[in-house]
Parts: structure tokens; sequence; C-alpha cells
């Protein structure tokens, strides 16, 4: 697999953040189309608005979120192929707009797609 990286959609492009996909299934706050126009939006591969709100980055409902959200993706073999085929072609980076940066979207797609 290439290398995956994540990063706040915040943070400025990279030399080495290779392509760019955003994993959010709503638009970031603030983020013009502009920043982003180099950047692949996957929102079919974003957890559902019911599974973000039922998460709602409590710490204490990251081992079930992750869980919940993989037997999604699971489910939901198109966008993960899409993505896939993405991560393939060489070096990814995850965008997310989460301000938890160990307990977001990204970070459990990357350990999905690594197992």
């Amino acid at each position: 697999m290439a290398k995956l990286l994540i990063k706040r959609v915040y943070e400025p492009r990279a030399r080495g953040d290779g392509q760019r996909v955003l994993v959010d299934r709503i638009w970031p706050r603030g983020v013009g189309k502009d920043k982003l126009d180099d950047a692949v939006w996957l929102k079919d591969v974003a957890p559902s608005t019911a599974l973000r709100k039922w998460f709602d980055h409590r710490p204490e409902r990251w081992p079930q979120f992750c869980e919940r959200y993989a037997a999604e993706l699971d489910s939901n073999a198109d966008a993960v192929a899409a993505l896939r085929r993405i991560v393939a072609r060489g070096p990814v980076t995850l965008l997310y707009s989460a301000r938890d940066e160990e307990r977001n979207q990204a970070r459990a797609l990357v350990d999905y797609l690594c197992r």
C-alpha cells in the first residue's frame, strides 16, 4: 500500500502530501473551495450523518465509533474501492476537519484500509 498520511484540512499543503482526499461528509467550515482545488472530495467514504452525530467526538465512544464506521465502510464497497484506487497510485493525504487529531474519521479510515 502507498504512503497514507492524515492532516487537518486547515493545515497548508506540504510537498509530500501526494493526492489530497477530503473525507468529511460536509464541507469544512471556513475553507474556501479554492483552498482545496487540488483535493478529491470523497464524501461517500465519510461516516454517515447519524454516526457522526452519535459519536459527537466523545473519547469514550471512540472504540465503538470505529466498529460502526468499519461496518458502514464494509457496506459501501464502491466508495472504498474508489479510495483504494487513489491510494494505489501513490502517496495520499486524507484531510479531515475535526479538532481531535487522535480520534477522527481519517485515523479510523487509515486503520480500516490497513487491516
